[in-house]
């Protein structure tokens, strides 16, 4: 039997030249698929990437670290999706700033767990200075807050915190107030709104929709008249959810004039800034924020216009106070007579990356005036195309954004309008199987449209104007105008 040190691989002082090993055998590989990458994605077909998933036998003997990473190389990055190369436009998928990178292969190594404080120590402490910086960024005074894996778990977060303040304000039992709660946002919301409310127990139609102006920005109106309607009818307005940075138009919601109608009713505000987040250090557009300080909480997702690696995201909070409403404490862990800076006690989880030294080490490096720099070239892209599709008679141009998104529909010569909506989703798939181009389909007011999600700071209107002859492509191919796709998408990505 082999003794126990020569079977084990575990990152320790004995293993610290193999590590430096490994670790620059496994950047190698990945540089040098950076360095010859040349369209976003593969283009194998689902059935053969299942092949090769299936193919691999995973209850054997191992291989060794370095075959494994060969492995990794030949089968995970060959076909990866590539979210740096200028026609990945799919998502709100970003390239990520180097230094987070570098900190992030630390992250990995040290596995440090942010929950309690005797777990991370010094973590902690960034961590909360990091929240700190954010919240003075927003506004909040006195903010507090914590880092959370995205999203969708901070919405979820400032909605519990929002269903217990309610609550407990009212004279209503529990079980009969519960039922009777409101969330109000508008069809342009993030899903995880409706989806938070299913989770926290509410009723099925406890999210109430607002109507909005038009363009996808709520209408403070019309919010004023739901919270009186319901408010009349006996159920409780819980929160409002405003959202800076809609994931489809790009628009954010008057938080101002939402603010007024939320304060004058007694209302929570949230504000969902997930894709809008970085407007925070914009020096050009920070004035499209107006109003987020007057928030009860907040959603900011570093990992989208911060250039962050997933995940990096955190619910901050106007008053710390409300942050007690979700604690929990266990005697191993969190005892209720321990002074330490405990951040379970402000999360949702108890195991948790710290995944805040990326964002810190990005500042260091680069300075938040250089971060949102880059976000405003991407708005200020978008801009740019939005124009080009407006003036191209085979385009029609959906809307107009506030950040970096762009929805259209292409509309061949001799193609009419019901035609045109049943291309959509075959441009989009044409598009990913050939793995030359990647945009994304969604639908607005009831329609179909293409849409571009532009959050890479090196893409130049160029490269957009390829993929968009791609666009063109395929749908006259798909309409039965042009009969040789592989011959257009070739020339159009040439």
């Amino acid at each position: 039997m082999k003794e126990l040190s020569a079977v084990l691989d575990l990152l320790t002082r004995s293993t610290s030249d193999t590590y430096r090993s490994l670790i620059a055998q496994t950047s190698a590989r990945v540089a040098d698929r950076f360095e010859t990458t040349t369209q976003p994605f593969s283009g194998a077909s689902r059935a053969e990437l299942q092949r090769l998933v299936d193919g691999v036998h995973l209850d054997g003997d191992g291989v060794g670290s370095s075959q494994a990473v060969r492995e990794m190389d030949e089968m995970f990055l060959e076909h990866a999706v590539w979210f740096h190369h200028p026609a990945y436009t799919a998502h709100l998928n970003c390239p990520v700033a180097l230094p987070a990178v570098a900190a992030e292969t630390v992250l990995a190594a040290v596995n440090t767990s942010v929950d309690t404080y005797d777990q991370s120590a010094i973590g902690t402490l960034i961590e909360r200075r990091l929240i700190d910086w954010a919240a003075s960024r927003v506004g909040f005074t006195r903010g507090s807050g914590v880092f959370t894996s995205g999203g969708t778990q901070s919405n979820l977060h400032a909605l519990l915190l929002a269903r217990e303040a309610t609550l407990a304000a009212t004279p209503l039992p529990r079980p009969r107030a519960l039922s009777r709660l409101v969330v109000f946002a508008t069809a342009s919301s993030h899903f995880s709104v409706g989806k938070s409310a299913l989770l926290l127990g509410l009723a099925d139609d406890a999210v109430v929709e607002v109507a909005d102006d038009g363009e996808g920005r709520m209408d403070a109106a019309a919010l004023a008249n739901a919270i009186r309607e319901v408010a009349a009818s006996g159920r409780l307005p819980m929160a409002v959810v405003a959202t800076a940075g809609t994931t489809d138009r790009g628009v954010i919601d008057p938080v101002d004039a939402i603010a007024d109608v939320c304060e004058e009713h007694g209302v929570w505000l949230h504000v969902d800034a997930a894709y809008g987040c970085g407007l925070l250090v914009s020096a050009r557009r920070r004035h499209l924020l107006a109003g987020v300080e007057r928030a009860r909480s907040l959603t900011i997702d570093f990992h989208k216009s911060f250039f962050q690696p997933v995940s990096s995201s955190a619910i901050l909070v106007r008053e710390p106070h409300d942050l007690a409403a979700g604690a929990w404490h266990a005697d191993y862990l969190n005892p209720l007579e321990n002074d330490e800076p405990n951040q379970v006690d402000v999360s949702l989880q108890t195991t948790r990356r710290f995944d805040a030294l990326k964002l810190w080490v990005t500042l260091r490096a680069l300075g938040p005036d250089h971060i949102g720099a880059m976000f405003d070239t991407v708005i200020d892209l978008a801009e740019t195309v939005g124009d080009e599709i407006r003036a191209d008679p085979e385009f029609e141009l959906v809307g107009r954004t506030q950040l970096s998104t762009v929805l259209f529909r292409v509309r061949p010569e001799g193609v009419d309008e019901a035609s045109s909506d049943t291309l959509v989703a075959g441009v989009r798939r044409v598009l990913f199987e050939s793995g030359r181009a990647l945009v994304a389909k969604t639908v607005i007011d009831g329609r179909p449209c293409l849409k571009l999600t532009l959050l890479n700071p090196e893409t130049t209107l160029d490269d957009i104007r390829r993929v968009l002859a791609m666009v063109k492509d395929a749908a006259t191919t798909l309409a039965g105008i042009a009969p040789d796709l592989d011959q257009a998408l070739a020339e159009a990505s040439a």
